[in-house]
């Protein structure tokens, strides 16, 4: 009895390895941020509307929720004199969230930050994409 449970066991083994796995295809979308963009100036405790493109986004994702968080970028030099750009984002206080992706617009307040012009805005929903850079500056 042992031996044919054991049989029984290693044939649904075998079975089950001899059949090609399907690759899953997975969908990654990635609107294009249509406002803010280069050379807009925000400034700190205004309204402003972050704007992305839905015409690419599959009807199965419309309604996903999304993110939006702020960042910059610095550029400082590396110990062998070779400049390094870095992305410095905000996730700890997004600028939005729980937003429907399909909406292709979210409201926000622009935070009170320091100015500086290399700021991004970026929209996390099934994959992050980030607008153009822009300034915050005080009035």
């Amino acid at each position: 009895m042992i031996f044919n449970t054991l049989v029984s066991v290693l044939a649904i083994a075998v079975a089950a390895s001899s059949t090609p796995i399907q690759p899953q295809q997975l969908d990654v979308i990635t609107p294009h941020i249509t406002s803010p963009v280069e050379n807009d100036i925000w400034v700190p405790g205004e309204n402003r509307t972050v704007t992305w493109n839905t015409t690419e986004i599959p009807p199965a994702f419309k309604n996903n929720t999304g993110k939006l968080v702020l960042g910059y970028y610095t550029t400082t030099k590396d110990d062998q004199g070779h400049w390094q750009t870095s992305e410095n984002l905000n996730n700890t206080s997004p600028l939005a969230q729980n937003f429907v992706l399909g909406d292709g617009c979210a409201n926000i307040t622009v935070p009170h930050v320091p100015p500086r012009s290399t700021y991004i805005v970026v929209l996390f929903g099934d994959s992050g994409n980030a607008s153009p850079q822009f300034k915050i500056a005080e009035k």
